[in-house]
């Protein structure tokens, strides 16, 4: 079981280090320039974007940043799995939406539900992130909507 495990995260360190390659080479910067703003040697850049050493995560957060991605949130999809969404949303809003949002969370949660909050079960994350999604969907309808009205004027 021990070896399953270790197997699991061996995997998701491959992951983790195939994603962070993939940022220096979208960023257009060369790995020189990535390895003087992240304070990183540039071996050990090379070794880590290679996967035969593992960052650390302040080693990963400067080099998404030095790439032009939202730290955080990028390595928090990556991790999750979703390297490739954090790919296809680096141009767009979503990271920085996804970055306040996953900010804001937990003191929207204590002030929404105060002493209620131990009551949250794990299994209702799945529901509440549709809903949350589906709330989100119908926020853009109503701007969308808003908008053609007042073109319409």
């Amino acid at each position: 079981m021990a070896r399953n495990a270790h197997d699991k995260w061996e995997e998701l360190s491959r992951g983790v280090a195939a994603f962070l390659d993939h940022a220096v080479d979208e960023s257009g910067k060369s790995r020189r320039t990535i390895a003087a703003q992240t304070n990183i040697n540039k071996d050990a850049l090379r070794r880590i974007l290679a996967g035969t050493r593992s960052a650390t995560l302040p080693e990963a957060l400067a080099i998404l940043d030095a790439s032009g991605h939202a730290p955080r949130t990028s390595l928090m999809l990556a991790l999750a799995g979703y390297s490739q969404r954090s790919e296809d949303w680096q141009n767009s809003g979503v990271l920085e939406f996804l970055e306040t949002f996953i900010s804001e969370l937990p003191s929207a949660l204590d002030q929404a539900l105060g002493e209620r909050l131990l009551d949250v079960r794990p299994r209702w994350a799945k529901g509440t992130a549709h809903r949350t999604a589906g709330l989100l969907s119908d926020h853009l309808a109503q701007l969308e909507r808003q908008d053609e009205q007042s073109f319409a004027l």
